[in-house]
């Protein structure tokens, strides 16, 4: 078994405003001396994550990321026929195993049952949490300290197995990331544009107001982007508890969803659907490298080269791939492609070999 999968792809989006900034514009980076625009690779992995691909093909084996765990629970108890005072005490025990929970507001009975910090919390904690909640309504009393023994080392979830966990009051059950995921840049240079746009009121009076009810503004752009993804096989089986098979699946999950899920920021306002219309794949126990600096010099189409982005693209990162192995010695013990212009490779052939 090869201890790393690398994946390099090359997306294309149309206009559209992919991830925004806190200005509510796409986000960008500086590379090369020229603006890119770019995907947070917080925004991938969550888009991936919580996407109806990777939910259903690993089923229950996904965690949840949240804050109200003890609201849930307190929800729990309350429908189970617990009072009130009772179970946000419990459920308050509950949570803070999790994280330290938020201080108390008199505007907000149940803020103090929220964790300050999200927490990935995996299918078998939550059971476990859920076990005991209906402990303690069939009992009628409270939690004791051997039953908050509910964090687990290890995990069956394939999203906090892939992408770790950090517990902050918790740091033993913190679990490492078996995957790495850069953010997306634009291969060439952009400039953000704006979209002035008007809304109307259906029900305006037309011989009177022909006014708009709403006039704004949005950013967007359009890119080729490279995407850079490293996986730690062995690191994912650990995580998993050496569950081979589970993690053969999560990595096929993740690959498809990579593959073929956008960010989804105003995707409503530019339906930019798409697929990644290039895919290297390479495996093996060598130091892993992203080939991001295929595009230092920004790709242009202008003199005598008239190929379009994409094949320059695909044309600098195999290049690039080329120069790295003839200094450094081969960087993979094998590569597999997957080309849609040159209609080159399979999607179930790059998810064999994903498993080799």
């Amino acid at each position: 078994m090869n201890r790393f999968l690398q994946l390099h792809l090359l997306t294309a989006y149309p206009p559209a405003n992919l991830n925004r900034d806190d200005q509510g514009r796409p986000k960008t980076a500086r590379m090369g001396g020229v603006d890119r625009l770019r995907v947070s690779s917080q925004s991938l992995k969550r888009h991936w994550r919580t996407s109806e691909l990777f939910q259903t093909a690993l089923g229950d084996h996904v965690g949840t990321r949240t804050k109200r765990l003890g609201v849930e629970v307190y929800q729990q108890l309350v429908v189970g026929g617990v009072k009130e005072k009772d179970a946000l005490k419990w459920a308050g025990e509950i949570a803070g195993v999790f994280g330290k929970c938020k201080k108390a507001d008199k505007n907000d009975p149940l803020n103090e049952l929220e964790i300050e910090q999200l927490v990935h919390v995996s299918q078998d904690e939550r059971k476990a949490v859920e076990q005991l909640a209906q402990v303690l309504i069939r009992e009628n009393r409270a939690p004791e300290n051997e039953e908050l023994d509910l964090l687990r080392h290890n995990t069956s979830a394939a999203d906090i197995a892939l992408f770790g966990r950090m517990l902050a009051s918790k740091p033993s059950f913190n679990v490492e990331a078996a995957c790495q995921v850069a953010h997306a840049i634009s291969v060439h240079p952009v400039v953000i544009e704006d979209d002035y746009f008007t809304a109307v009121d259906d029900l305006n009076d037309r011989s009177e107001d022909t006014g708009s009810a709403h006039i704004g503004e949005t950013g967007f752009a359009s890119g080729l982007f490279y995407s850079y993804i490293c996986i730690n096989r062995e690191q994912l089986i650990d995580n998993l508890n050496g569950d081979k098979a589970l993690a053969d699946k999560a990595i096929a999950a993740l690959i498809e969803a990579a593959i073929k899920v956008p960010p989804s920021g105003k995707q409503n306002s530019f339906a930019h659907q798409g697929y990644a219309s290039y895919v290297l794949a390479e495996s093996g126990d060598q130091q892993p490298r992203s080939l991001s600096v295929s595009f230092l010099k920004p790709i242009e189409t202008r003199g005598r080269n008239d190929d379009d982005y994409l094949t320059q693209a695909v044309s600098a990162i195999r290049a690039q791939c080329d120069n790295f192995d003839k200094v450094y010695g081969d960087c993979a013990a094998a590569r597999y492609e997957l080309s849609v212009a040159e209609q080159k490779g399979e999607m179930n052939a790059l998810l064999a070999f994903a498993a080799e």
